[in-house]
């Protein structure tokens, strides 16, 4: 007869100490009674009814998902590897539980569709040149479907995009013929540049006959500086004119006295 008390305190107090939980200050539990919704426990010590209530524990904290590879053919007939990285968080631990079976799964699952269908919906060039308008589209669509499920989803990253290695070798002579081009353009330009300075010049020089004879001489100048050697010339006869016209001048005078 005085076991029995015994053995009853015993079981409650057993009882008594398994219902204790500690919930994380990023964990939240999602109580269920007797197989009914009954509420979510914050961070804490907190206690259940042992064999009546179940709690879920949830993390809040973000979680960083890898999108694995996914074949993509673009819509202009590329066959590409893309994937991605998935930033989300649960902000209704209640719909996380009871609205999906494995959000996590769900999620993941729901992202990878996104990522094949927005990816070949777009030409390759837009995929690879307009990443953020892509990365935006992504998060867009699939906030948007995981709403229902108490999940956020606040940016999606595509990772990397694997091409062909024809693919590649084109566009690598694709970049080099366009670097080409712009080399050849640059070039032209300079000519077209040089030539009117020299124009310009030539005008300049061709109103002023001093400056003419000035940078006649200067190049004279230049190139006996530059080189070692002996250059002979011609000199123009304007500058022999004021003596020439002085001696004949001379030569009058004489012939009249």
């Amino acid at each position: 007869m005085v076991t029995f008390p015994i053995i009853l305190v015993g079981v409650l107090a057993a009882l008594l100490l398994v219902g204790f939980r500690v919930l994380k200050e990023y964990e939240r539990g999602v109580m269920f009674r007797l197989g009914r919704f009954n509420g979510v426990k914050g961070a804490g010590l907190k206690w259940i009814i042992p064999l009546v209530d179940k709690m879920d524990r949830v993390s809040l904290r973000e979680i960083v998902m890898d999108v694995p590879a996914q074949e993509v053919i673009t819509r202009d007939n590329v066959s590409v590897k893309v994937n991605a990285v998935l930033y989300f968080r649960v902000l209704q631990p209640e719909k996380a539980v009871i609205q999906v079976l494995d959000y996590l799964y769900g999620t993941s699952q729901l992202a990878q569709t996104t990522l094949r269908s927005v990816c070949g919906q777009a030409e390759l060039d837009d995929l690879l040149a307009e990443r953020d308008r892509i990365n935006q589209q992504l998060q867009e669509i699939i906030d948007q479907q995981t709403e229902p499920w108490g999940v956020k989803v606040r940016a999606v990253e595509v990772k990397q995009i694997d091409l062909p290695a024809d693919m590649q070798r084109a566009m690598a002579k694709q970049a080099e013929a366009e670097r080409e081009k712009r080399s050849k353009v640059i070039h032209a330009e300079g000519e077209m540049l040089a030539s009117q300075r020299l124009a310009d010049a030539a005008r300049v020089l061709q109103s002023e006959p001093a400056a003419l004879q000035l940078r006649y001489l200067q190049t004279l100048s230049e190139i006996a500086t530059e080189n070692s050697s002996t250059t002979i010339f011609p000199i123009p006869i304007d500058l022999l004119r004021p003596f020439y016209d002085k001696a004949v001048e001379a030569s009058n005078s004489t012939d009249e006295s």
